[in-house]
């Protein structure tokens, strides 16, 4: 497999602009934590760790290795956009807890299979899909029984 860092060349050079040094480490960054991750957090972990980006610099970044198809937005909750690296990686699905914002990562070649049965019928290639399940976890449910029994 090509590694990252020439796929997210190859797509800037393709779109006239180029990979500085400050594009590399945000690709490095988002490769290092391998899941979902969050711009802001991530802004702060890496100034932390004595990098000197700027938001603006982030969010430009991000959304170009979005275009490449490198991490897609996995849009996990309203108050913040969620990110995942998914090139060269499998499909994963989520169940996503509505009262915790929790949430559980599961693969299902079931769902590949659905998936890959009904581009087949309308003529389609499979390239990708994405499924979230909202639903209220264990906890959350302890937490809306007790937000009931204060309320009585």
């Amino acid at each position: 497999m090509v590694p990252l860092c020439a796929v997210f060349r190859r797509y800037l050079r393709s779109q006239n602009l180029k990979y500085t040094p400050e594009r590399a480490d945000i690709l490095n960054a988002i490769i290092e934590r391998d899941g979902i991750f969050e711009v802001e957090q991530m802004l702060m972990e890496m100034r932390e760790e004595g990098h000197r980006v700027s938001k603006a610099t982030i969010y430009r970044t991000v959304k170009l290795l979005e275009e490449a198809g490198i991490i897609t937005h996995a849009l996990l909750d309203s108050r913040q956009a969620h990110y995942r690296l998914i090139y060269g990686k499998q499909p994963c699905d989520y169940l996503i807890c509505m009262k915790t914002g929790n949430y559980i990562e599961f693969n299902s070649s079931e769902l590949t299979a659905i998936r890959d049965r009904i581009c087949r019928e309308h003529g389609w290639e499979p390239v990708g899909y994405r499924l979230q399940i909202y639903g209220i976890s264990p906890e959350g449910q302890t937490l809306a029984d007790d937000e009931d029994h204060d309320a009585e």
